[in-house]
């Protein structure tokens, strides 16, 4: 029951994602809660494998360089799923960063 409700939760956060940036758009909730669910299993199992392999670059960039892979896998998902897009690298990685602060918001809202 957790899983499902941190799983629509993450939907509404891109839903607000895509209302303040304009680079980037979700179609409805349904293209949303898709879009939530592929960020989720791409960052489950996709990440880690990247995040391994760019270990001495991450590294070298004092972790940095863990922005640009947030980026890329928003950018991933926005290019391989319809009704969710992302407009550019850029917006991309601002579109990640405002992601994680709008889904941490509102499951620490959930927590309380």
């Amino acid at each position: 029951m957790m899983l499902l409700l941190v799983w629509i939760l993450n939907a509404v956060a891109l839903l607000i994602v895509a209302y303040i940036l304009p680079g980037i758009t979700v179609a409805s909730f349904g293209s949303a809660l898709i879009a939530a669910l592929v960020l989720g299993l791409l960052n489950t199992v996709i990440k880690p494998l990247l995040i391994l392999l760019t270990l001495p670059l991450t590294i070298v960039t004092l972790g940095l360089f863990l922005l640009v892979l947030n980026a890329l896998v928003f950018w991933f998902a926005g290019s391989v799923l319809k009704g969710f897009q992302v407009d550019g690298f850029w917006w991309a990685v601002i579109g990640a960063i405002v992601y994680s602060i709008v889904s941490t918001a509102l499951a620490g809202l959930l927590a309380s």
